[in-house]
């Protein structure tokens, strides 16, 4: 004899407080999170080209490279553009195309470098030391973009970090109802995909600029698709409720 037991998920609109609290202030955060991440993006990658603002010339120069010049003279045009004077810059890239001297480094380059760039390059753990002569010349060689070291550092943490976020806010959606089953699973997996894009894409670039545009489909897409469930989450936990709308198992009614 077959028993047949049917079993309900939990949803969203019946939780208990305390339990809408927990999810609310994890959505909250990590939504403030995401828009922090897109600001960071705009300060570092976003000025890759010298202009304010992100661009396919960004993200060709942030992971192929200005093969034009050097990651010295793209800084400097770039993100540290703003660090010393149009002249102390003028210096610095002149001696980088010229050949990186290292009598010109003693007696003109590594004065500007501790005055404008010790204070962080000397201290932060991180960030290269241009104080030192043999790592101001590996910046000052062409610029070949984000190294393969780089990019796989960067990419596990990435992948495992950004992963767990995800999981998390879909975890908190598949409590939603209203939505057919196909459609919630969709939005679920749509983060997981666009991050493997946007990461594969990195790796791609490096190879063919071409693919800096996969790059920022990815991330846009992952962006949408998390904005979408975490304001969804909010609107059925909150919401929901006040309008006195009730979760029956197959349908949704108004009181």
């Amino acid at each position: 004899m077959q028993s047949h037991i049917q079993t309900k998920w939990l949803n969203l609109p019946s939780l208990s407080l305390p339990v809408k609290a927990l999810f609310t202030g994890y959505l909250l955060v990590v939504g403030l999170g995401l828009l922090v991440a897109g600001g960071q993006i705009m300060l570092t990658h976003g000025m890759a080209d010298g202009k304010l603002g992100l661009s396919v010339e960004d993200i060709v120069y942030s992971y192929y490279g200005n093969r034009e010049g050097s990651k010295l003279e793209s800084k400097l045009n770039g993100s540290m553009k703003d660090k010393a004077t149009p002249e102390e810059n003028l210096i610095l890239i002149k001696w980088a195309r010229e050949g990186a001297d290292e009598n010109e480094w003693q007696n003109t380059i590594q004065p500007i470098v501790q005055n404008k760039c010790a204070m962080c390059h000397a201290n932060i753990p991180g960030l290269p030391n241009v104080t030192k002569l043999e790592v101001m010349n590996e910046i000052a060689k062409v610029d070949e973009g984000a190294s393969f070291s780089a990019l796989t550092r960067v990419s596990h943490i990435h992948l495992f970090g950004i992963a767990f976020i995800f999981f998390f806010i879909g975890l908190i959606f598949s409590m939603s109802v209203g939505f057919k089953p196909w459609v919630k699973a969709l939005l679920i997996f749509t983060p997981f995909a666009f991050l493997i894009i946007d990461i594969a894409s990195w790796w791609l670039t490096k190879l063919e600029p071409n693919f800096a545009y996969f790059v920022i489909i990815g991330g846009f897409g992952y962006s949408v698709a998390s904005t979408v469930m975490i304001f969804s989450s909010l609107y059925q936990m909150w919401i929901f409720p006040m309008k006195n709308i009730t979760y029956d198992v197959n349908t949704w009614s108004d009181k």
